[in-house]
């Protein structure tokens, strides 16, 4: 298949789906007081996104392949922070479990 536009890559949808989530989880209950781990699980799952979209603009099946990979190492990093998340009492277990399943469809 051939995307004309980052909006059509169902990857990109998940990951945008993905930021919003974690920006809902982040600022509730203590979360918004760790300001580094807000960030860092903030930046990684931008970063998803981010990459989706810059991989594609470039117009290179190369490129757009390594910043796909860059992307789902960014959804691993968002898995593992929220891991710390629920270790710190930020999020509950479902919500970690949330955060793993579509980290993991994005991924896929």
């Amino acid at each position: 298949m051939t995307f004309k536009k980052i909006e059509e890559i169902e990857a990109w949808q998940l990951a945008r789906d993905l930021c919003k989530l974690v920006k809902f989880f982040t600022e509730k209950g203590l979360f918004p007081k760790d300001w580094e781990l807000r960030k860092q699980i903030r930046n990684s799952s931008g970063s998803v996104m981010d990459c989706i979209a810059e991989g594609f603009e470039r117009g290179n099946n190369n490129e757009f392949k390594f910043f796909l990979g860059v992307a789902k190492g960014s959804c691993g990093e968002v898995r593992s922070q929220a891991y710390r998340a629920l270790d710190y009492g930020y999020i509950s277990e479902e919500e970690r479990i949330q955060l793993d399943q579509i980290a993991r469809r994005t991924s896929a």
